[in-house]
Parts: C-alpha cells; sequence; structure tokens
C-alpha cells in the first residue's frame, strides 16, 4: 500500500515588502515603499469621511465633488486640466465611499513634476465652475436613473436602509435622483473642507521616488488642507436593525435577488481573523464553499452564492446574497439559513479549516503583484488602524487559527441564526 502524501507545511512567510514612515517638515505623514526597478509611482490616500459625512438632506454631496476635483483646478479649466492629465499619461482621481474620502494618482516617474502639480490643483484649488458641476451632476442623475429599476442596486440600498434607519449608513453613497439634484456648487464648496481635512488622512506611495524627496512634496500636495479634529471611534459598533424580518420590493422580473444581512465583526475583534476563515468556508469561496455546494452543486438554485465580512468604521456585518427563480427563493433561503446553523451546532470539519488557511495564505501574494495593488492594500491597513508590521505577521495569524477557533466563532456569529433579508421580484412564499 502506497503511503500518504504528506500536507505541505503551510508557508507563513509574509511579503518582502519594505515600507518607510516619512514626515514631512509641516508634519504630513506617509508610508512609502521605494521601487526603482519601474518607471512608476502610485499615490493612494484617503480622508475620514466620504459619504458618511453627507448632511442629511443632501446625499450624494461627497460622490459629486469626488468627480468634480478634476474638472479644473487653479487657473484650469476642465479641458485644460484633462487635456493635461492624457498628454502625461496621468491617472487621477477621486471617490466617496460610505466611510472615506478616497483619491489616486498613478503616473510615469518622468512626468512626476506634472503629475504632481496636478494633484495639488485638485486637492487644492478645485474650481467648481458652474457648467462642470451641471455636467457631473447630471451625469450622475443619468447614472441613477438607469440603476432605479436595477434589482442588484435597489435590493442593497433598501437592505441599508433597513439595516441602518436615521443613519449616514441608511443613505445610498452616491444619492438619489431628488436629493443630486437639488445639490449645487456654493454647498459643495463648503462641504469639501470637511471632507478632506488632515485629521484622519492615510497616505502610501509606491514607485520611483525616494523618501527626501516625497517628504519634500507631501506639504505642497496636502500641507494646506484644514488640520481637523479626529472623530472618535465608537466603544460599540452600531447594531444592525430589524433581524429576523424579510423585506420584499415588488418588481416583476422573473429572478428574486436576494441580499441578507448578520451580526459580523470588527477590524480589531480579536476573533475576527479565525471569523474570515469561517467565512471562507461558509461562502467566501467561489467553488469550494458550503453555500456555492449546497445551493449550486446540489440543487440548481443559483448561478452564484456568497457571503463575506463588511467591517465599517461604526458597525460591522455579515453581508450576503443571490439571485434565483422566484419560485425557489425560499428554498434558497431555507438553505443559507440550514448551513450557518449546521456550521454553528456542528461546526466545519478539520478539512474545511486547513482548506481556507491554505487559500487564504497562498493567494495573499497575489495582492501585491503591482505598485497600484501594493499601495491599495497597504492604504487598507492605515484606515483599520493596522501597522505595516501586519504584513510579515499576517499569515502566521491565520495558520495559528485552530478548528476550535472556527467552531467558537461559528457559535458567537451564527449561534442566533436571525438574518436582515431583502428580497427584489416576486418571491414564492419567501414571508
Amino acid at each position: 500500500m502506497n503511503a500518504p502524501i504528506p500536507t505541505p507545511k503551510l508557508n507563513t512567510a509574509g511579503p518582502a515588502i519594505a515600507v518607510q514612515t516619512v514626515r514631512s517638515p509641516g508634519g504630513v505623514e506617509a508610508w512609502l515603499v521605494e521601487e526603482h526597478s519601474l518607471p512608476l509611482i502610485a499615490v493612494d490616500f484617503a480622508f475620514d469621511g466620504g459619504a458618511s459625512r453627507d448632511p442629511e438632506n443632501a446625499a450624494g454631496s461627497a460622490y459629486l465633488i469626488s468627480g468634480l476635483l478634476d474638472e479644473g483646478a487653479g487657473d484650469l479649466d476642465a479641458e485644460a486640466f484633462q487635456g493635461r492629465m492624457a498628454d502625461h499619461a496621468i491617472s487621477l482621481g477621486f471617490d466617496a465611499r460610505r466611510d472615506d474620502f478616497h483619491g489616486y494618482l498613478q503616473t510615469l516617474s518622468t512626468h512626476r513634476d506634472t503629475a504632481f502639480d496636478l494633484l495639488g490643483l485638485a486637492l487644492n484649488k478645485p474650481r467648481f465652475d458652474a457648467d462642470a458641476v451641471a455636467r457631473v451632476r447630471a451625469q450622475i442623475i443619468a447614472g441613477l436613473q438607469r440603476q432605479a429599476k436595477n434589482p442588484e442596486v435597489m435590493c442593497r440600498n433598501a437592505l441599508y436602509a433597513a439595516a441602518f434607519p436615521g443613519h449616514a449608513y441608511s443613505r445610498p453613497e452616491k444619492g438619489d435622483i431628488d436629493s443630486v439634484s437639488r445639490l449645487e456648487a456654493p454647498a459643495l464648496k463648503a462641504l469639501r473642507p470637511t471632507l478632506m481635512d488632515r485629521a484622519g488622512l492615510k497616505i502610501v506611495v509606491v514607485g520611483d521616488i525616494t523618501a527626501a524627496e516625497l517628504a519634500g512634496r507631501l506639504d505642497a500636495l496636502f500641507g494646506e488642507l484644514p488640520v481637523g479634529e479626529a472623530r472618535p471611534r465608537p466603544a460599540q459598533p452600531l447594531p444592525i436593525q430589524g433581524l429576523g424580518q424579510t423585506h420584499v420590493i415588488d418588481l416583476d422580473v422573473p429572478q428574486t435577488v436576494l441580499r441578507f444581512v448578520g451580526p459580523g465583526l470588527m477590524w480589531d475583534d480579536p476573533d475576527f481573523i479565525a471569523a474570515s476563515v469561517l467565512n471562507h468556508i461558509l461562502g467566501g469561496s467561489a467553488f469550494t464553499s458550503r453555500l456555492f455546494m449546497e445551493v449550486r452543486e446540489k440543487r440548481g438554485l443559483a448561478y452564484g452564492v456568497s457571503s463575506s465580512l463588511m467591517p465599517l468604521r461604526e458597525s460591522a456585518m455579515l453581508v450576503g446574497g443571490t439571485a434565483t427563480r422566484n419560485d425557489r427563493a425560499a428554498e434558497s433561503m431555507k438553505v443559507i439559513r440550514e448551513e450557518m446553523l449546521k456550521l454553528a451546532e456542528e461546526g466545519p470539519t478539520e478539512h474545511e479549516v486547513e482548506e481556507a488557511k491554505r487559500y487564504i495564505i497562498g493567494s495573499y501574494p497575489l495582492r501585491f503583484d503591482t505598485s497600484p495593488k501594493i499601495a491599495g492594500e497597504l492604504l487598507a491597513l492605515a484606515l483599520r488602524g493596522d501597522t505595516p508590521d501586519f504584513l510579515a505577521r499576517r499569515n502566521g495569524l491565520f495558520a495559528a487559527v485552530t478548528l476550535a477557533d472556527v467552531r467558537r466563532v461559528a457559535q458567537r456569529l451564527f449561534g442566533n441564526s436571525e438574518l436582515l433579508v431583502q428580497a427584489v421580484g416576486r418571491p414564492v412564499a419567501l414571508v
């Protein structure tokens, strides 16, 4: 009899990335990864806030501002600004996410002076010209009109509204047609300093630039922004409302879109690493998760089904969903609930835990194969309050997760098994 082939040991070494902390004369701080083998520079940065800082009656303000910062700045109108970017192959943009206002710059190092000049203008001297405001606002409204009957978008927006009534999270990040239609330049100009202050600013730079040069450029880019006041993080996560409820938006379509949310864990929770392994087993793996096998492979209920952990600044969720025929929506949710309950009562197998760890650790290097990816990964670390040494510790933390750890977390997250479910379509017998 042939002896069983031994399972190779997990390689827990983190990515070999040297991260420097650079501080400008004016006190602006950034993380830097020097990489001089390619003539590229990637800058990723984020301000604390984003769409959650929109005034209550002006949802979509931050998103509209994000679309205007590169539509003319300083003495350059929109055409001149965009033309200079195109002439120098510079990629520069902004985005208002739920918890942060994000910006990025990617440039050939030979064009660094022009690129940094344009970024500095966009950050410090945006124009908000009337024609640019009208054009970008119209583009956003057109997009919202296209999405008005999109079941996926309708379902996501309704789920957040039900989970966080009265909170900024309940409002769509891009606003709605009515709120965006009312937005005008004076209010946007007044909101911009609140969105873009240095109190929660995180900056990552990767590429062909030295620490000395970066230190000299940081003040020109960010030094004139308002200092601002740091926003304290909540002592306890904001609770999810409506657990145990199912809501349906009637829409005459052949498939029902299903989204569900349950309690999750914050980034700094001691169980978060084990919960990540648990989620991979439940619905985080595209082809081997329990939900994929039970919902798609065994029963053919849906083409895809997934779950993920979603820690926000003020709350934490486990979210998931699928899309299925109207007459099979109830069965799909029944199977999803049953799998969560099985994990709570029986736990996963040792094999499932080891395979999940192997994938999570083995796939990690794929997040660092380009300069923009490295910058984005480091920025995510900074935003959640981690330090660069997490890169070296991360795989070891996952390798140390035990079957007992995952079973404990499964009981913690799924033992109650109450979910908030949102459906869009005409599901049969779902409620």
